[in-house]
């Protein structure tokens, strides 16, 4: 018996970008990583930038181009196990609003 497997996805992960309030928790969670890195004294401004944009990018790399797999039991027999989460996102499809987000983002902070 599975317990707490009940979803209408065959793998969740694939609508977690698409899901309501993503976009805008991503968003306020790297103004929340800047503001705390301000708060550092000893730190500038330019440098301020650079680290947030650093973590940001080692961060998102971790997340979503080398963590394999998805934290939900998923009924597909295996095959998102061996996929990270940037192939997972909307089925694999390209150019899809989710990954045109993400992919603006970096660029733009």
């Amino acid at each position: 018996m599975n317990v707490g497997v009940a979803h209408s996805e065959v793998n969740p992960n694939t609508r977690v970008m698409n899901s309501r309030g993503i976009w805008l928790t991503y968003l306020l969670l790297t103004v929340v990583l800047h503001i705390v890195l301000l708060s550092i004294p000893f730190l500038s401004v330019p440098l301020v930038w650079t680290l947030t944009n650093v973590i940001h990018n080692l961060a998102m790399y971790l997340f979503l181009h080398t963590v394999k797999g998805t934290p939900f039991e998923t009924p597909d027999q295996g095959k998102a196990r061996l996929l990270t989460h940037w192939e997972q996102m909307d089925y694999g499809v390209q150019f899809t609003s989710s990954r045109k987000f993400l992919t603006i983002s970096p660029i733009i902070l």
